[in-house]
């Protein structure tokens, strides 16, 4: 066949790109937590926590420092704004057992690299500078994480709820933590969205709350804000209060309270332990990268029951119900 100059490439850019296909990632999981578990080409398995409600530079992931140079990695400098960050090339992966790159970053396609890590994050994490420009889907029953392709639906027994961003003058997303409304109470509460929240119960947390945990003490939980959790003692004497049941901060320790029911996405899911925060640790500290200020974070003591997808592009989450969950009541109307 004879082809006219210059229409090959008419032609073929007039044929649509088939979508992405969903990338079912190398994970571990362990006592709520999510680990990627991407492997170099020279065979080193990393261990990365995926937080949501974890930090990082707009596009990367981040490693230890002790990790990059087991890796051999060169750091360089970066600047943002007025900071300078420690970033390198991006590891070499063994083909199907690599992390999906990147998405686009002031640093371009990098790491960052991080000191002074605390003692959940393994070999580094997938935070909120990372994940935003995806749809993501967290089965917790199946312990499957899930980069969904391009030909992605929502499941049609999942509920969805909207998800709240900051957004900058262009209207685009000007950080990656996502605010989630529950109900406790017949209550509204704005949460911080946050797979990574932590707990590290004493002996008489766990004995109460039976919490799993890793062989470091390590678990998951849903934070509160110390003004809700007074509240809610005060007009509910008979749930549960563990003085000093949490020290994932050994200098302060915190309380826990047994919540007899939460409402997420218009699944009523219980009883949840709450561990409390300052209350300044959401509605001052997170809330400069909020849209709004929170009362706490709804962590993965609730995930725990659902597929969760999260929608970062459409602001969306979607949560089928797995096990242990029922659909809730709808408020009274006005």
């Amino acid at each position: 066949m004879m082809m006219i100059p210059g229409l090959a490439a008419t032609v073929l850019a007039a044929v649509p790109a088939a979508p992405a296909p969903a990338q079912v990632l190398p994970t571990a999981y362990e006592a709520g937590h999510f680990y990627a578990a991407p492997e170099t080409v020279d065979g080193q398995r990393l261990r990365l926590v995926v937080d949501t409600g974890g930090g990082g530079a707009a596009g990367m992931y981040w490693l230890r420092e002790d990790v990059a140079e087991r890796l051999r990695l060169q750091p360089a400098a970066c600047r943002i704004g007025g900071a300078s960050l420690a970033v390198a090339r991006l590891p070499a992966y063994r083909p199907g057992r690599g992390l999906p790159p990147p998405g686009p970053g002031p640093c371009g396609p990098a790491v960052m690299i991080q000191t002074g890590t605390d003692g959940i994050s393994g070999d580094g994490q997938l935070g909120a500078g990372y994940l935003p420009g995806r749809v993501w889907t967290f089965d917790y029953p199946a312990r499957r994480l899930v980069l969904e392709g391009g030909g992605w639906r929502p499941d049609p027994a999942a509920h969805a709820t909207r998800l709240g961003f900051p957004h900058d003058g262009a209207g685009r997303q000007a950080s990656g933590f996502a605010r989630i409304v529950i109900r406790v109470d017949g209550r509204p509460l704005d949460m911080l969205l946050d797979t990574g929240a932590t707990a590290h119960p004493t002996a008489a947390g766990r004995q109460a709350s039976g919490t799993p945990v890793t062989a470091q003490g390590y678990g998951v939980t849903s934070y509160i804000a110390t003004s809700v959790l007074e509240r809610w003692h005060k007009a509910h004497p008979d749930w549960r209060v563990v003085n000093d049941g949490d020290d994932l901060r050994p200098r302060r320790p915190t309380r826990l309270i047994e919540v007899p029911r939460v409402e997420i996405a218009g699944w009523s899911v219980g009883p949840v332990w709450f561990t409390e925060q300052p209350d300044a640790a959401y509605r001052q500290f997170m809330a400069q990268w909020m849209d709004k200020p929170t009362d706490g974070a709804v962590g993965g003591n609730v995930f725990r029951h659902f597929s969760m997808t999260l929608d970062y592009p459409r602001e969306t989450a979607y949560f089928r119900c797995v096990e242990g969950c029922a659909a809730a009541t709808p408020p009274p109307g006005p």
